[in-house]
């Protein structure tokens, strides 16, 4: 292979500017990566967030059913608590008379005596076993009324709990949502972008032109029989002007990241001077193409970043000659920037 001598200094700066460069661009697509895992985390927090929702429904329906049992038991035990005080005033009303009555007939016979004693007796006791069961009913009311308080706090945390449940349903389904607009919003412009470029590029795709979509990005291939004479990095004409179309419809899409990866075969690259291997060649390609499309267009040099992947990076194993044309490339890599999504993803 021929090799063109290039100053050293300035292949130097190449290289090092596209490795900082793609650790960049490696960073925007951890980052997309980020935004993806981040909404498949959502989805069951969210069916969890829904199920625990209808299991506080559930209890608190519960507790209002017991609520309203409670209720009625109160209501029932007052009113025997007040038939029992009323029956309490009438026996009391009874003693009180055989009391006078039994001070009127102390004079009287023995036997009156004996008959009012034993009825005095009577109901002194029936008395007592009034007072006794008052004092049960007003034991269980008091338990009733002590439950009943105690239920109604519960159920009042009950509603503050279910509410704050509901607030966060809401909150991340409002989330997902958002996340899921942007990322449609995303892959809709990508798919309007490939179209774009595969129009623009339609009279190149049978020269080792090759257009796809996947992961959110446009892949731009060129073989390096459109681009490179063998062991050069000067681009030939067709190439040059498959770049130019390219550069006019990316030019106004600013919110664009555009990595250009150059490849290699794996037969050793034998250079001189500074460009020594298929690393140094794979760069310098990348870096030429880099050149092109920022000088034929308004593209800005703040999207672009030139990266070299040497022979490490092959479509195809092996050493046949299909194999070397195939992994000899270039790929421009075109991805949209993740702001609105990083700003949404920092809200957590």
């Amino acid at each position: 292979m021929k090799s063109y001598p290039v100053l050293l200094p300035l292949s130097i700066l190449f290289i090092f500017t596209s490795c900082v460069s793609e650790r960049k661009f490696q960073d925007e697509v951890s980052k997309l990566n980020s935004c993806a895992e981040e909404r498949a985390k959502l989805r069951p927090e969210n069916i969890n967030l829904t199920a625990s929702n209808a299991d506080l429904q559930t209890e608190m329906d519960e507790m209002r059913k017991r609520n309203t049992i409670l209720t009625n038991d109160t209501a029932q035990i007052g009113t025997s608590h007040r038939r029992l005080v009323k029956n309490y005033d009438k026996l009391t009303e009874t003693y009180d008379k055989l009391l006078e009555q039994t001070d009127k007939l102390k004079a009287g016979s023995v036997e009156d005596a004996k008959r009012l004693t034993a009825e005095l007796q009577t109901a002194r006791r029936e008395l007592q076993e009034k007072q006794d069961a008052l004092r049960e009913v007003e034991l269980a009311l008091a338990r009733k009324e002590g439950n009943l308080d105690k239920l109604d706090k519960d159920l009042q945390q009950m509603k503050i709990e279910l509410e704050k449940t509901r607030v966060g349903l809401l909150e991340r389904e409002l989330r997902v949502m958002e996340l899921e607009d942007l990322i449609s919003a995303k892959d809709s412009a990508v798919t309007r972008l490939k179209n774009r470029i595969a129009n623009a590029l339609t009279g190149f795709v049978d020269q080792g032109l090759t257009i796809e979509q996947r992961d959110g990005k446009v892949y731009v291939s060129m073989e390096d029989r459109l681009l490179f004479a063998s062991g050069s990095w000067t681009v030939d004409t067709k190439g040059r002007d498959a770049l130019k179309s390219l550069a006019k419809v990316l030019e106004d899409q600013p919110d664009l990241n555009i990595l250009i990866e150059g490849h290699t075969d794996n037969v050793p690259y034998k250079g001189s001077a500074q460009v020594k291997d298929n690393w140094d060649l794979s760069v310098m390609r990348a870096t030429s193409i880099v050149k092109i499309l920022t000088s034929e267009s308004k593209l800005d040099p703040k999207q672009l970043t030139a990266a070299g992947r040497s022979e490490y990076v092959a479509l195809e194993a092996g050493d046949s000659a299909e194999a070397r044309k195939k992994n000899r490339r270039t790929d421009i890599i075109i991805a949209p920037k993740l702001d609105e999504l990083f700003k949404l993803l920092e809200k957590q």
